[in-house]
């Protein structure tokens, strides 16, 4: 439709035909019906004529068209598909075709989407949301993952993606975990702001069940997990979950994820990683050159901006580092150890049996006897049936174990039977040129043969020493079978007497001759 009021301005000012034709883009037809209007309504200018006037004076032709067709209800086609994100353009055409229209036209259905479309743009409105620097810390779990294939097993872990991003600088935050539980959820969070070394004042999550919880069933006030409430607290920030089915309270954070989707997990798809170590290096690598080189429209890039506008107004960094808490009752077994999470830690020897509190950290195991703190071991992870055993928690009985499968270990336990069986033992690891080839023989004799019977392998084993026999499992079990009571047990090997004669004499140390002074008195007494 021509602009009739600029036409008229352009008429009342005396211009020509060609001059308003060109100006406006208009018709010649549009500027005599403009010159026609004047010449008979006897308008002086065109600042008096009021847009009702100008209406009436140059009626839309298109509107009176308009009015033979039945109007679709736009504002309520546009409430359905905010409700429903499977409600279609489509479907709400046919619904339209398919009702009364009171005998007037119809829209066919790409006429419909084009006034959808300009309804949308004119009611659909969306305000630019102005972030201030250092408030805000979006975070989110990326919908895309990668593989982490284990090298000997060829197992394959899929790894999802943490991701967190300053809305004001754009600085993302990214790292790979196993889960999406608790545990990975909250350590994201610390490396994250050790990333940025600074806490903002907001911290704004999805409503993961990691983050929060309905109060009750069926109720729609949900609150943050207390976990995660003690990692806000020791921060000192605040934890205000994004509006359900509101995305764009957090589109900073949809469009970090995006961003990592594309520039991150689609860099890394034809690449193979057998640790998530392996996987989180090459994720730094990705996040770096996002951060440090790629420049946005402003020409300056994610890092520029977070350095000299965002970063000095972070608060800063607890001395401690966040740590869950987690506290039990574990009893201590007979090994002294007690077991939490498929992993040992000993605690003094005289507790065994008894009740204790353990305080679990993210690093450290805390052992208490009432309040007293008996023990403190770094936490284990990874395989389980681990033991972290202190020295000084090992009673004297149980200390002769330490060196496993040594020679030490070997001899020691066999001086508990006897001196024969220690000979015994040494004369089978000496004779072999590798030495360890002879931890199995050793082990059993000792824990076989001499499991039940102490003294009687003792016994067995001295009557061998005695021969000078070849040590072999099977010769003691022999020697030990024909050994039926005590009073069989061979004493230990003696020397003979000797039967030189000592003394002194010109014949040599070892002769004695008697001197005539003996027979001298053995003839006087015989008188």
């Amino acid at each position: 439709m021509a602009n009739y009021r600029v036409i008229l301005e352009l008429v009342l000012a005396g211009r020509s035909y060609d001059e308003i034709v060109v100006a406006v883009g208009c018709s010649r037809r549009d500027v005599s019906r403009v010159k026609q209007v004047v010449a008979q309504r006897g308008a002086g200018s065109a600042s008096a004529v009021s847009e009702a006037e100008l209406a009436e004076w140059f009626p839309d032709g298109r509107r009176r068209v308009s009015d033979e067709y039945d109007q679709p209800d736009l504002p309520a086609v546009l409430a359905s598909m905010r409700a429903n994100r499977h409600f279609t353009l489509l479907l709400a055409w046919r619904r339209y075709a398919d009702a009364s229209g009171g005998g007037k036209k119809k829209y066919g259905y790409s006429q419909f989407c084009a006034l959808f479309t300009d309804y949308v743009r004119t009611h659909d409105l969306v305000a630019t949301l102005r972030h201030e620097p250092g408030r805000a810390m979006l975070v989110d779990w990326a919908g895309d993952t990668v593989d982490v294939v284990d090298a000997v097993t060829g197992e394959v872990t899929r790894a999802v993606l943490f991701v967190a991003v300053l809305p004001f600088s754009g600085v993302i935050f990214c790292r790979a975990y196993t889960d999406m539980k608790s545990e990975s959820w909250l350590d994201a969070h610390v490396r994250a702001f050790v990333f940025y070394a600074g806490v903002t004042q907001l911290v704004v999550p999805d409503n993961p069940t990691t983050s929060t919880h309905l109060r009750r069933k069926g109720d729609a006030e949900r609150v943050v997990n207390g976990r995660y409430q003690q990692l806000a607290d020791h921060y000192q920030t605040a934890i205000v979950p994004a509006r359900r089915r509101k995305p764009r309270d957090k589109a900073a954070a949809e469009n970090a994820v995006n961003v990592v989707n594309k520039r991150v997990i689609g860099y890394l798809e034809g690449d193979v990683f057998t640790t998530l170590a392996e996987l989180n290096d090459a994720i730094d690598e990705r996040v770096y050159e996002i951060n440090h080189d790629i420049r946005r429209a402003d020409g300056t890039t994610r890092w520029e901006r977070f350095e000299t506008e965002e970063s000095g107004l972070l608060a800063s960094l607890p001395d401690a580092r966040f740590e869950e808490v987690t506290w039990k009752e574990l009893k201590a077994g007979r090994n002294y150890h007690v077991t939490t999470d498929s992993q040992r830690y000993s605690v003094p020897w005289q507790l065994a049996g008894r009740l204790l509190r353990v305080r679990l950290t993210t690093t450290r195991v805390t052992v208490f006897d009432g309040t007293e703190i008996v023990c403190d071991h770094r936490r284990l992870h990874g395989r389980k049936g681990q033991y972290s055993t202190l020295p000084e928690h090992i009673p004297p009985q149980h200390r002769d174990i330490d060196g496993l499968w040594s020679r030490r270990w070997f001899t020691d336990r066999a001086r508990s039977f006897g001196p024969a069986t220690a000979a015994v033992i040494e004369q089978i690891l000496d004779r072999h040129a590798i030495e360890a080839q002879g931890y199995l023989d050793c082990q059993n004799i000792l824990s076989g043969l001499g499991k039940r019977n102490r003294e009687r392998l003792e016994a067995a084993c001295q009557e061998l020493v005695n021969r000078s026999g070849y040590a072999t499992y099977t010769t003691l079990k022999r020697i030990m079978a024909a050994i039926g009571s005590d009073a069989d047990k061979p004493r230990p090997h003696t020397p003979a007497a000797s039967t030189r004669k000592r003394g002194g004499g010109a014949l040599g140390p070892d002769v004695f001759v008697r001197d005539t002074s003996h027979y001298e008195a053995n003839a006087e007494a015989g008188q």
